[in-house]
């Protein structure tokens, strides 16, 4: 999965860590389309192009606590100079009709904060899913292996 960590990502979590501020509760995944790609220059939600909401899935994502759980494996790897931490699988399973329930598939995940409002939430990182997605009812979608990677330049 090309992996994404954007430069306001970045920002948030040394600033976080290294000055203990700004502190999400929880995070979000959400699903975007291909209209608008994930840059390092992207912040917010509101930059990209959520898919519809409805028939299992939610506007804003799904909500992912900040735990051992959510985020199963940390790693730092010396040998190819990086550090990642990897989200649990994230699941929606259509009801009642397709995901989305309108226009067009997810082409990318993206790794939000906790932000009240959708629309401002912040963009730490984002995944490339290869290709539009969607799904009928009752199928699943889900995203498997979303990694955050910090490697030196």
């Amino acid at each position: 999965m090309t992996n994404v960590v954007t430069n306001r990502g970045r920002y948030m979590i040394l600033n976080s860590y290294f000055r203990d501020t700004n502190e999400p509760t929880n995070f979000y995944l959400a699903l975007v389309t291909s209209a608008n790609t994930p840059t390092v220059d992207t912040n917010t939600l509101s930059d990209l192009t959520e898919i519809a909401a409805g028939n299992g899935y939610t506007a804003g994502g799904t909500s992912i606590n900040r735990d051992s759980t959510d985020f199963p494996t940390i790693t730092e790897d010396d040998t190819n100079d990086l550090a990642s931490v990897e989200l649990k699988d994230i699941a929606w399973t259509a009801s009642g009709g397709s995901i989305p329930g309108s226009g067009d598939g997810a082409r990318w995940a993206v790794l939000l904060d906790d932000n009240a409002t959708a629309a401002n939430r912040q963009v730490i990182a984002a995944a490339d899913l290869g290709s539009d997605r969607s799904v009928s009812d009752g199928q699943t979608l889900t995203i498997e292996d979303f990694t955050v990677r910090f490697t030196t330049p």
